[in-house]
C-alpha cells in the first residue's frame, strides 16, 4: 500500500513538473514575442457609439449639404462629377457639415480628388451608389492610378449604407493577368484616403473596383468598421483593403472578398490591428509585398485577431522579394480559422509576382518575432505551413502555438528553409523543421501570384 501511494505521490509530482515547465515556456514565449505588444490593444478602446448613423436619426445641428441641390441627376448616365466637386467646396469650408449622397439613385462621378483641410466635424453620408466610368479609354491618363482621393483631412467620419462601385469588368478584360500578350498596366483604386488623420469609415460597400477596392495611405489613426467589399475572385489586383505608409490603422468586422488579398499591409505601416475579418474568395490576408527593386521594406506591431478564411489562395502570408532590405517584426495572427485555404501559413523570402523568372538575390528583407496562435481548419494544399526564408537573412522567432491543419487530401506537411522558432502546445502538422532548422532545397523562382 505505501508503495502504491508512493507511485502516485510520484506520477503527481511529475504531472505538476510538465506542467510548470510547460507554463513557464509559455511565459519565455510572451516575454520574447509579445513583450513590444503591451498597451497596444488599449489604445483601440474607443466608444463607437460616437459614429451616430446621421441618416436615422436625423441631422441634429449639422448643415446638411445635398449633391442634388447642386445639380447631380443621380440617373446613372449623367456626369455628376461638378455637383460632387461643387457640393465638396461648400461642405468643407463650413463647420459640422454633412456632405450628403442621398438613397435610392446612382451618382456616375468622374477621377476627382477632394481636398482639405476642412471645418471641424465633416461627416460624408453615402446612401446612394457612386459609380465610376466603365470604359478604361475615357479616363484622364493624369488620373489612371486614382478614382476618388480624398486627401488631406482631419477628424472625418465617412459613414453610410451606400455602393461604391468601380465598374471594373473592363479593366480587368485588359489586364496582362488576364490576357499575357496585354502590356502590364496600372488601373485606378477606387476610394483612397492619403496624408489624413483620425478618420472613420463605417458601413460603407465597395464593389467591382478597378483594381485595389480601398486603400489608407500615409496616414494616422484610421478606423474601419462594417465595411464590405466584393469583386469576382478572377479580378485582378482588387486588393480590398490596402495600407501603405500609416500608423495606427484599425479594421472591424469587415467583409471581404476579392480577387487579390483582402487585406494588404506594405512599406512603412506599424501599429495594425484587425479584428473580426471574414475573407474569401482572394489572396489571404498579406504583409508585403516588400523589397521590390532592392527597395526597403518595413512593417512593424501587426495583430489579427479572430478571422474566417474560407476559399482563399492563401492564408496568413508575408510576401517579399529577393534584393531588398528592412524588416518585418512583432506580427501576431490568432485565433483563426480556415476552411479549404492554400497555403494558410506561408513566409515567402522569394516572392516573384513577374512574367520573367527573378533572379537569385542575397540581400532580403528580415522577418521575425512572428506568433501564430490558435490557427485551426483545412488545407487544399500539401505544405499546410511553409517558411521559405533566405540563407543569407534567416526568418527567427517565429512561434506555433495551438495550431491545427488538416488536409482535405493526403498529408498535410510543413516546409522550413532557413527559418526557426518554437513550438508550444498541440501543433499539427508537425513542425520540428523551426527547431531543428532542417533546410530542403527547392525552385524559387516559382512563387509566383496565385
Amino acid at each position: 500500500m505505501a508503495k502504491t501511494e508512493t507511485k502516485i505521490l510520484f506520477i503527481l509530482f511529475l504531472v505538476f513538473l510538465l506542467e510548470s515547465l510547460g507554463s513557464a515556456q509559455k511565459n519565455i514565449i510572451e516575454e520574447e514575442n509579445l513583450s513590444e505588444f503591451e498597451g497596444f490593444d488599449d489604445i483601440y478602446d474607443e466608444d463607437e457609439d460616437e459614429l451616430f448613423e446621421l441618416w436615422k436619426h436625423g441631422r441634429g445641428n449639422k448643415v446638411l449639404v445635398n449633391v442634388d441641390s447642386f445639380g447631380a441627376a443621380g440617373d446613372g448616365t449623367s456626369d455628376d462629377t461638378k455637383a460632387f466637386e461643387d457640393a465638396w467646396k461648400q461642405a468643407c469650408s463650413k463647420r459640422r457639415s454633412v456632405f450628403l449622397v442621398p438613397p435610392g439613385r446612382t451618382y456616375l462621378v468622374n477621377a476627382t480628388k477632394f481636398n482639405g483641410p476642412c471645418d471641424n466635424g465633416l461627416i460624408i453620408q453615402v446612401e446612394g451608389t457612386i459609380v465610376a466610368p466603365s470604359e478604361p479609354e475615357n479616363w484622364d491618363p493624369k488620373s489612371t492610378k486614382a478614382w476618388l482621393v480624398f486627401n488631406n483631412l482631419t477628424g472625418v467620419t465617412f459613414q453610410g449604407n451606400g455602393i461604391i462601385d468601380g465598374s471594373g469588368s473592363k479593366w480587368w478584360a485588359a489586364s496582362c493577368k488576364k490576357n499575357k500578350s496585354n502590356p502590364c498596366k496600372s488601373a485606378p483604386r477606387a476610394l483612397t484616403i492619403d496624408s489624413s488623420s483620425g478618420i472613420r469609415v463605417k458601413g460603407l460597400t465597395f464593389q467591382n473596383s478597378q483594381q485595389m477596392h480601398f486603400v489608407i495611405s500615409r496616414s494616422d489613426s484610421v478606423r474601419v468598421t462594417g465595411v464590405k467589399i466584393s469583386s469576382p475572385g478572377d479580378s485582378p489586383n482588387t486588393d480590398g483593403i490596402h495600407i501603405s505608409e500609416s500608423t495606427n490603422i484599425v479594421l472591424q468586422d469587415c467583409k471581404i472578398g476579392t480577387g487579390d488579398d483582402c487585406v494588404s499591409i506594405v512599406n512603412a505601416s506599424s501599429n495594425i490591428k484587425m479584428k473580426k475579418i471574414y475573407c474569401g474568395p482572394g489572396h489571404g490576408i498579406s504583409i508585403g509585398s516588400l523589397g521590390k527593386d532592392d527597395s526597403i521594406g518595413i512593417v512593424n506591431r501587426v495583430v489579427l485577431d479572430t478571422a474566417f478564411l474560407k476559399g482563399t489562395t492563401n492564408g496568413l502570408r508575408i510576401k517579399t522579394w529577393q534584393g531588398g532590405s528592412g524588416y518585418v517584426r512583432t506580427v501576431r495572427f490568432q485565433n483563426v480559422q480556415m476552411e479549404d485555404v492554400s497555403n494558410p501559413i506561408i513566409i515567402d523570402q522569394f516572392y516573384c509576382d513577374s512574367q520573367k523568372p527573378c533572379q537569385n538575390q542575397t540581400s532580403a528583407v528580415e522577418i521575425s518575432e512572428v506568433l501564430y496562435r490558435n490557427v485551426t481548419g483545412t488545407t487544399k494544399s500539401q505544405k499546410a505551413m511553409k517558411f521559405a526564408c533566405s540563407d543569407t537573412v534567416p526568418c527567427s522567432h517565429i512561434t506555433l502555438d495551438n495550431v491545427n491543419l488538416e488536409a482535405r487530401d493526403g498529408t498535410a506537411e510543413v516546409y522550413c528553409n532557413s527559418a526557426t522558432g518554437i513550438i508550444a502546445g498541440y501543433v499539427h502538422p508537425e513542425a520540428e523543421c523551426l527547431n531543428s532548422n532542417d533546410k530542403k532545397i527547392e525552385e524559387h523562382n516559382v512563387h509566383d501570384e496565385l
